[in-house]
């Protein structure tokens, strides 16, 4: 019996770059609660950015955010992880001194930004819809840093991926998330780290899980539990690191409903 279902977002639950999530989701997630199965959004985003695309059910679900270095459920923190500001500091030098590149900088209630163009600006504030606070230098930045991302509007490409961790992989990971971002967090921070702190708080084994994801930033959280499903969409290497693959996450979880929790069902 499946006892928790968690999903990453972009690529995910969004899908071709959508900014909402799909209407149909919200029913699904409140039969999965009336089963006794906790739904837990998983993602490289915000914890406020990802209360507001939840909101119809934002009480009902738990939070795995910035790519797990937080974990936020019914507003208690479970866990926040952070940056050694030597190191913040190092990375966000780097990514002011790239030509167009843009960065966030993730503090527990909002982003530092210090945007380059009015484009960037625009695009977190009305598109991606994050809390942030705008700064004009690292001094400003008082909160502790959970996690760093560059974004570059042309696009991640393999050749800035190879960029990236070529200058910061010593020092932290370095992974790419959703569709355009680049994100370095601490050694030791990821989904499966929120995966496993769920498990332990409700007492639920990795065979009772199921999670989706279609990214390298979901890769850890798709290896830690027995049902775990790549979007149809996902790189090679996602996928290898799943069980099965999905072309869409509330085909799957409709599939679960009907057969009352029986995975074996539904697989």
């Amino acid at each position: 019996m499946i006892k928790m279902v968690a999903s990453d977002l972009d690529g995910t639950l969004l899908l071709n770059k959508a900014q909402s999530l799909p209407e149909e989701i919200f029913p699904l997630i409140r039969k999965l609660k009336e089963m006794g199965i906790l739904f837990v959004a998983a993602s490289g985003r915000q914890y406020p950015n990802m209360k507001r695309m939840f909101a119809p059910v934002a009480s009902e679900i738990a939070y795995i955010s910035e790519n797990g270095a937080l974990a936020v459920d019914q507003e208690e923190v479970l866990y926040q992880d952070s940056f050694d500001r030597k190191v913040a500091a190092e990375i966000i030098e780097a990514i002011i001194g790239k030509k167009d590149a843009e960065f966030t900088c993730s503090a527990k209630d909002y982003h530092y930004l210090m945007p380059k163009t009015e484009r960037f600006r625009e695009h977190m504030l009305y598109e991606v819809k994050n809390d942030c606070r705008f700064v004009k230098s690292l001094d400003e930045m008082t909160d502790l840093i959970m996690k760093l991302a560059v974004y570059e509007p042309a696009g991640i490409t393999d050749e800035s991926v190879k960029y990236w961790r070529g200058r910061f992989s010593q020092y932290c990971t370095v992974v790419t998330s959703g569709n355009d971002w680049i994100d370095f967090i601490p050694f030791g921070t990821n989904k499966a780290k929120g995966i496993r702190e769920y498990q332990k708080r409700y007492g639920i084994l990795p065979e009772e899980c199921m999670v989706f994801g279609d990214e390298y930033n979901d890769i850890e959280m798709l290896k830690s539990v027995k049902y775990s499903f790549a979007m149809e969409h996902a790189k090679d290497g996602v996928k290898a690191a799943a069980s099965y693959t999905a072309v869409r996450v509330e085909g799957v979880l409709r599939k679960l409903i009907q057969a009352e929790g029986k995975i074996e069902e539904v697989i």
